[in-house]
């Protein structure tokens, strides 16, 4: 079932940090996508299901400029993407050839993508920049994707920083990274996520007062007492 859009603002009040802490104590502990930085300091926080594509390693007669133009192919599943969609772009970690550049991205925001996550690297920086659309990835290249990888499908399950990610899975990023938070555990995020940042916001007060972190950080049950009563 579809989140509603209500469920998505929730989410974006929830820290990746907050996530992460979260689903490892539900027994996540690989959840957050390796490579995938903020391309700017200062980006949102996002939140939205995922649209992903794969790549796969280049073979030299499919990976051409003609490819391009094929019913498979990039711009064949940016057509497909829906408004509110974060995009995970499975590159298998390759750093010198750039997955998308400034027509794509520009095309993307069109669409109403949320966001754009890879843990490859992007082309064409500054057009990048310019047109608007978050991106998280693992860096820069000039050269074009066909120079290092072949795209091969979108909405399939894929592996993106070592994660396994599923076509709708939700995405959230800020400035720690991206994580995946799976559809059916989307639910505990919403419902502990909140208090639990409430409780660290509540802690960091302490600490600014000079309390010591002993029986704080982690809270003892004489600080837990002490926070209900707060």
């Amino acid at each position: 079932m579809a989140l509603s859009d209500q469920d998505i603002e929730a989410l974006k009040g929830i820290s990746t940090a907050t996530i992460t802490t979260i689903l490892l104590k539900k027994g996540l502990r690989n959840i957050w996508m390796r490579g995938a930085k903020p391309l700017l300091p200062g980006q949102p926080r996002i939140a939205g299901p995922a649209f992903t594509l794969r790549f796969v390693p280049a073979r030299e007669d499919l990976a051409t400029p003609a490819s391009w133009a094929s019913p498979i192919s990039t711009r064949a599943a940016i057509e497909d993407m829906p408004p509110g969609c974060v995009v995970v772009a499975d590159a298998m970690g390759v750093t010198d050839a750039g997955i998308f550049g400034d027509i794509l991205c520009a095309r993307m925001v069109k669409r109403g993508v949320a966001a754009l996550v890879t843990d490859g690297v992007m082309r064409d920086v500054d057009g990048v920049v310019g047109t608007g659309l978050p991106v998280w990835c693992n860096g820069y290249a000039a050269p074009p994707s066909v120079a290092g990888l072949t795209f091969v499908a979108w909405q399939q399950p894929v592996g993106c920083g070592g994660v396994a990610v599923f076509p709708d899975d939700m995405i959230v990023v800020d400035q720690d990274g991206a994580v995946i938070v799976p559809k059916d555990m989307v639910e505990i995020l919403l419902t502990e996520g909140p208090e639990q940042e409430q409780v660290e916001a509540w802690i960091m007060s302490e600490v600014e007062k000079g309390v010591p972190l002993p029986g704080l950080y982690p809270m003892n049950e004489e600080t837990k007492q002490r926070y209900k009563n707060s």
